[in-house]
């Protein structure tokens, strides 16, 4: 019998924009703010992130007027 196992780690813990974000700009002072090949695929990945764990902002609606 083949049980079918699970690649996604059941206890990942997604990281908040905070977060990514102080990895982002660790990366960038460290590169001096020039990146590798390496290093702009890393960036790449953490604004990916970045962007996941970002909320979006709600639309604002205006109040109705009253006539």
């Amino acid at each position: 019998m083949l049980h079918s196992m699970s690649t996604t780690p059941e206890s990942v813990r997604l990281r908040t924009a905070a977060e990514v974000n102080e990895e982002i700009r660790d990366l960038l002072m460290k590169s001096g703010g020039r990146l590798d090949h390496e290093q702009r695929r890393r960036y790449q990945r953490l604004v990916g992130e970045w962007a996941a764990a970002t909320p979006r902002p709600k639309s604002r609606r205006r109040p109705a007027r009253a006539s």
